[in-house]
């Protein structure tokens, strides 16, 4: 990278802003480029000055700015790309917004890259969305849980080589963007790779109702509030700490010869899983009192099952064993209870009916 700094769009967002965090305390010059239109986003930048002075360059900035976004990468040895409409609400709502942002977001940032002269490595934040509702896959309702009935599936999870299948707009415009960054490693020989993400939580989280549904169940019990579930309670998901992600990101980084055009699914893996019921039963326990709950219907495209078969970003990124899931809640709890015990402090927390 030559001493350049590291650009993270979306450098304020949840997992953005952590990420910052890590590269700055090493020592890095990173630039923050987000837009800032999230609740609480700002103050997260306002945190990462604080702690990093000058080593935080932001730029306020919108992904959908070809010009603004060309001179950021201009100036980087590096990009890891969050900025993105997140949740699939939302682009059903307003599908060519969410086109704009998530896909030719990314081509913008594709092609200011492949104007530069010298290799940039790009990281891509994609999603497990890109494999559909995975309807093929015969499910038991075993206790609180949909597991897989075939025993290796469950033992293994969702692997890379899934076909992709992409359901709602949200869905359309981030596995579109997975596969031009793919195809831009391939086409043109960007040193880039795709992280298809399962559900990651942590400190910094401004979970709500349409994303980051960890944190929102905590912010919601927390304030003894009920909790919706859409749905029966029985999804299961493989939830991973952002602490593992943001490792995860900088080993891809630092091994970028391994991964450049290769895509990773990164969750907690079948070690990890949890369906909705069960976390909000645990919960319940790390609170001393139980979670109320109410049901409403399916939403589209939700995924019964899904458990990211993590083996090969293990084994190609070198991962160290993650977080188990019962004690990164009760981390992420911690942080919470913390954070609305000091509502002026740089620690935002989303309301608890966002």
């Amino acid at each position: 990278m030559s001493g350049r700094p590291i650009l993270v769009t979306g450098g304020a967002g949840f997992i953005g802003a952590n990420l910052s965090d890590s590269l700055a305390a090493d020592g890095h010059a990173v630039i923050v480029y987000d837009a800032l239109s999230r609740p609480g986003v700002a103050a997260n930048l306002d945190w990462l000055r604080q702690r990093h002075g000058s080593r935080i360059t932001p730029v306020v900035a919108d992904i959908r700015d070809d010009q603004e976004l060309a001179r950021a990468v201009a100036e980087a040895g590096a990009v890891f790309h969050f900025a993105a409409q997140v949740a699939v609400t939302t682009s059903l709502v307003a599908p060519r917004a969410d086109m704009e942002i998530n896909l030719l977001g990314t081509v913008n940032l594709l092609e200011a890259v492949r104007s530069l002269t010298r290799p940039v490595p790009v990281l891509y934040a994609s999603t497990n969305k890109v494999y559909g509702d995975l309807p093929d896959i015969a499910l038991e309702a075993i206790g609180d849980a949909y597991l897989p009935a075939d025993a290796g599936l469950r033992a293994r999870g969702i692997g890379e080589d899934r076909p992709l299948d992409f359901h709602t707009p949200y869905g359309c415009s981030k596995g579109a963007a997975d596969q031009y960054v793919l195809d831009y490693a391939r086409s043109f020989g960007l040193p880039a790779a795709v992280m298809r993400m399962s559900c990651i939580y942590g400190p910094r989280q401004m979970g709500n109702e349409d994303q980051g549904w960890v944190a929102h169940f905590l912010i919601r019990a927390l304030a003894g509030e009920a909790v919706t579930l859409y749905g029966d309670g029985r999804q299961v998901r493989d939830i991973l700490h952002v602490r593992d992600v943001v490792a995860a990101y900088r080993a891809a980084l630092a091994r970028i010869g391994d991964a450049a055009g290769h895509a990773f699914n990164i969750g907690g893996g079948p070690g990890n899983a949890v369906s909705l019921l069960q976390l909000l039963d645990h919960v319940g326990a790390l609170l001393g009192r139980p979670v109320e709950r109410s049901f409403q219907a399916w939403r589209p495209g939700d995924q019964r099952y899904y458990v990211s078969d993590t083996r090969r970003a293990v084994a190609r990124l070198g991962l160290e064993p993650f977080t188990g899931w019962r004690d990164g809640v009760a981390d992420l709890a911690g942080w919470l209870t913390a954070a609305r015990a000091q509502p002026g402090a740089a620690a935002p927390i989303a309301g608890a009916a966002a």
